[in-house]
């Protein structure tokens, strides 16, 4: 069994640790908004709690370890924000599940709603009526975003870390030679430029990477 002074030095690393990776990553982990901050801060506890109470793992192999999963979390971010493609199969992407009052069955059937789960997720949101619904989205997080008829907020930016949403186009009514066209008024060139773009009372506001909003 370990000793006492063991057990609190392995928990006062732990918790130094917890306090610079959130400082490091930001404070997304405390509230996840995928399965995969989940999974880290699941991965992370079991590490730290199953770690201090053992004595045959040494404090050098809890910092080493510690250090490893840092890295590995560091990493995962970077390539989410920088590599679309990467970031997409890590974090997956929001499914719409109604369109125009239809229910689009197949896509339940690929982020495995049963149809009970379905008529659950619209009631909690309030969306009794699926003649009503515009638009019934299925979040990364699990939670659901619903767009009603007549309603023109949108609530989803066309532009996300440099790439274009087609399904938010469509919702808008818009196209891409129509986005081009405003991105080229904004002396915008590449939609990579762009960290965040929403459109918003008729115009299309603007958030570089380079901090300066237009």
């Amino acid at each position: 069994m370990a000793s006492y002074p063991d057990i609190v030095l392995k928990l006062i690393i732990g918790f130094l640790f917890i306090t610079l990776l959130i400082n490091f990553t930001g404070k997304g982990n405390l509230a996840p908004t995928s399965a995969m901050d989940q999974l880290q801060n699941y991965v992370l506890g079991g590490i730290i709690g199953g770690v201090i109470y053992s004595s045959t793992i040494t404090l050098a192999q809890f910092i080493v370890v510690l250090l490893i999963w840092a890295l590995l979390i560091l990493i995962t971010r970077y390539l989410k924000t920088h590599v679309h493609s990467i970031g997409k199969f890590i974090d997956g992407q929001p499914i719409t599940i109604v369109r125009n009052g239809h229910l689009l069955v197949e896509n339940c059937l690929r982020a495995n709603l049963s149809a009970k789960d379905v008529d659950f997720k619209l009631r909690t949101v309030g969306a009794y009526d699926l003649n009503q619904v515009k638009r019934a989205i299925l979040e990364q997080n699990g939670s659901i975003t619903v767009l009603t008829l007549g309603d023109e907020d949108v609530r989803y930016p066309v532009i996300v870390d440099g790439q274009v949403d087609p399904d938010v186009l469509e919702l808008m009514g818009k196209d891409n030679a129509w986005l081009q066209n405003e991105l080229n008024q904004q002396a915008v060139s590449n939609v990579r430029q762009v960290y965040m773009a929403k459109y918003q009372h008729g115009q299309l506001s603007l958030m570089l990477y380079d901090n300066q909003g237009r």
